[in-house]
């Protein structure tokens, strides 16, 4: 007897074949066909009986579901393990296998009547209706499952910043790797049966990869996180365009973690793992994101007269965080929260013992249902923490300052089909101030949140910027100070600048003033510019390009203060891309890359970099430019790739030089047949 497993027809039946139509890769739920020929009737359908077994893992056994055994039925029932005989007797049989639409996924050996043995890879099914994935739009599917690059939001919640992001799933050796994941975590080595049960169950996947992204537990985990200035023994996290050399690099290198990953880097590899075996999943952004270390749903921050912060709580505001959501039902909990799930694979703090959050519902955190399954208290302080400014006067004295920023602003994803940003605050909050939002906060015992009293001081404080503030000029920004009161005012205003990394960290000053004696008559404003120079703010800037303005107002007649705070992305030159050719599947093109030097001084060391999904060969390509670029002059390059696939892509750029780095840009490509 020989066979065909009929790859190129499986796969593509079964969505999986960008990843090679070289083996067979399939999902569970769904009907593949095997082609058999046989020599002179050695079967005849309904009369012979065949002896199907089906094993993964390194312990197969039935009760655990990683072995199933079962013969030939007269039609597929697509609610277990199941074979048929699909077409009239002769030399060459077509014979369909459907597996169980909750077996484990993984690596598997099928073996019909002990002599024919082959093995196939099994996935998440999101196109069958009974997978806990299951999605019902095809749009979705194409966004959530298929799409090999997205966009990842950055910045702040004024100014949110599009990156595109190349999660490269189908790319060759990424899903051995997502597969290599599962097997390299702990809960394998303990007890592999267990583990490739566990499988089954898409939330333990979920849970595991939520562990595994991240390499804090010394558990052969992908990425290691660094959130300092430099990155000594590693990249910077603001060099990954995608996650392909990442996982191909952990995979080729005994599973050691890849340095380094900052919030948006583990969710996108998260994403692209989860992808790979067949969840839907996004990444979503969350701004004024908290990190509430003691679970008491409250920031507290104490500043001296100067306006200083004292930087010795563990407890931070990001300004924004990045985490992941994927699409199942959840049949361990009470009805009305399957959809939706928030995992987080940014190593934060410990759940049952190990760096991982999720997954939880995100309607679970809507509703303040905090006994939910898994992590639920932390991810609801990251959307609703309450920010609590305090002043420490000089005599040791404290004020609590009032300040209206608020925690979990513009939660946001890349909207399906299209570029744009899609608001998804309102799935993970009611409208502020409304009765259900009381409500929730009751449920969640949000102390805080219920005793707030809608202060209303007569002097109030707001910073506002300049139009076109980009990263190589000086400009002003100003604060400004009213007095709603019927008598005069006199008072001091702090107001600083200083660099600020993403996750909140406070750098180097960039500008400051003291004003000890501002005097407001009844009803007056005052404007206080501050300027901020390009020679001052250049070596203090981390790779963020953020700048935080805090304006500190104290009432020297009643000791009450007041505080505005808002940041600014510095914005970086605009990449301009032209692809030169016809975009067609293996014809060669050309990308010419633009960006002008925006910055007073000389950039040496100039490179620029493309990489995207089927365009690059799986791999990223850098042209140096060989002379410095003078200020406003403009670096140019000529790169050539070849696309592989049809359909549209992103080709992602990134150029880096001493004094101006990682500045990205992409261009949406449609490669015709």
């Amino acid at each position: 007897i020989t066979w065909d497993l009929a790859c190129q027809f499986n796969n593509t039946d079964h969505h999986t074949e960008l990843n090679g139509t070289d083996r067979l890769i399939v999902r569970r739920g769904q009907t593949f066909t095997i082609n058999l020929y046989l020599n002179s009737d050695s079967y005849q359908p309904g009369y012979s009986q065949l002896h199907i077994t089906a094993e993964t893992g390194p312990q197969p056994e039935e009760q655990y579901g990683t072995r199933a055994v079962f013969g030939l039925s007269d039609e597929i029932n697509d609610t277990c393990w199941s074979a048929a005989f699909s077409s009239p007797p002769g030399d060459t049989v077509c014979l369909s296998v459907c597996a169980a639409p909750d077996a484990p996924i993984g690596r598997y050996i099928l073996t019909l009547d002990g002599r024919i043995q082959f093995d196939f890879i099994l996935l998440f099914n999101p196109w069958c209706p009974r997978d806990v994935v299951y999605m019902d739009s095809e749009e979705k599917l194409a966004e959530y499952v298929l799409a090999q690059d997205g966009i990842i939001f950055r910045g702040n919640a004024e100014y949110p910043v599009p990156i595109a992001w190349y999660f490269g799933q189908f790319e060759e050796g990424i899903l051995d790797a997502c597969l290599r994941i599962l097997d390299m975590n702990p809960k394998h080595s303990r007890n592999p049966g267990k583990d490739c049960s566990g499988r089954r169950n898409v939330i333990y996947v979920t849970r595991v990869l939520s562990a595994m992204i991240n390499s804090n537990d010394r558990d052969y985990g992908v990425l290691e996180g660094c959130w300092k200035d430099t990155f000594d023994g590693g990249v910077s996290p603001m060099s990954w365009r995608g996650s392909v050399q990442i996982l191909r690099t952990w995979s080729s290198t005994s599973c050691l973690p890849v340095r380094f990953g900052q919030c948006w880097v583990f969710a996108a590899v998260a994403c692209t793992v989860s992808r790979a075996l067949g969840i839907p999943c996004r990444v979503v952004t969350n701004f004024y994101s908290a990190h509430d270390t003691n679970s008491n749903l409250v920031i507290e921050r104490y500043l001296n007269e100067k306006g200083e912060i004292d930087s010795s709580t563990r407890d931070m505001i990001w300004n924004y965080h990045c985490w992941v959501e994927s699409w199942m039902t959840r049949p361990d909990l009470p009805p009305g929260f399957d959809g939706w799930q928030a995992s987080d694979p940014t190593p934060q703090e410990k759940s049952e013992g190990v760096f991982c959050c999720g997954p939880v519902p995100v309607r679970a955190i809507k509703e303040g249902e905090l006994t939910f399954k898994y992590d639920a208290p932390f991810v609801f302080a990251e959307v609703n923490a309450d920010l609590v400014h305090i002043l420490k006067y000089n005599d040791g004295s404290t004020r609590k300052i009032v300040n209206d920023q608020k925690v979990g602003q513009k939660i946001s994803t890349k909207s399906v089909g299209r570029d744009e940003r899609e608001d998804i605050t309102h799935l993970y909050k009611y409208p502020e101030g409304s009765a259900e939002e009381r409500q929730v906060f009751e449920k969640a015992n949000h102390q805080n949140k219920l005793h707030q009293q809608q202060a209303n001081p007569g002097l109030q404080i707001t910073i506002k910027l300049s139009t076109g503030i980009r990263k190589g000029c000086d400009f002003d920004v100003f604060a400004i100070v009213t007095n709603k009161t019927e008598e005069d005012k006199k008072c001091r205003l702090v107001f600083a600048s200083r660099a600020v990394s993403y996750n909140g960290v406070i750098g180097r000053e960039c500008g400051f003033k003291d004003l000890l004696n501002v005097e407001l008559a009844p009803g007056g404003e005052r404007k206080v510019p501050l300027k901020l120079n390009y020679s001052k703010y250049c070596t203090n800037l981390t790779e963020d390009n953020l700048i935080r303005l805090g304006a500190l107002l104290i009432d020297y007649s009643t000791k009450e203060a007041m505080m505005a705070m808002r940041d600014i992305v510095l914005d970086d030159p605009e990449i301009k891309i032209r692809i030169l050719g016809e975009p067609k599947e293996k014809r060669k093109l050309a990308a010419e890359l633009t960006l002008q030097n925006p910055l007073p001084e000389t950039l040496q060391g100039c490179c620029f970099t493309i990489e995207g999904a089927n365009l690059t060969g799986g791999s990223s390509i850098t042209e140096k430019l060989e002379s410095p670029v003078e200020p406003g002059q403009e670096a140019k390059v000529k790169i050539y790739f070849t696309p592989t696939q049809s359909g549209l892509r992103k080709l992602v750029v990134d150029f880096d030089s001493d004094k101006l780095g990682h500045v990205r840009g992409y261009k949406n490509v449609i490669i015709g047949k």
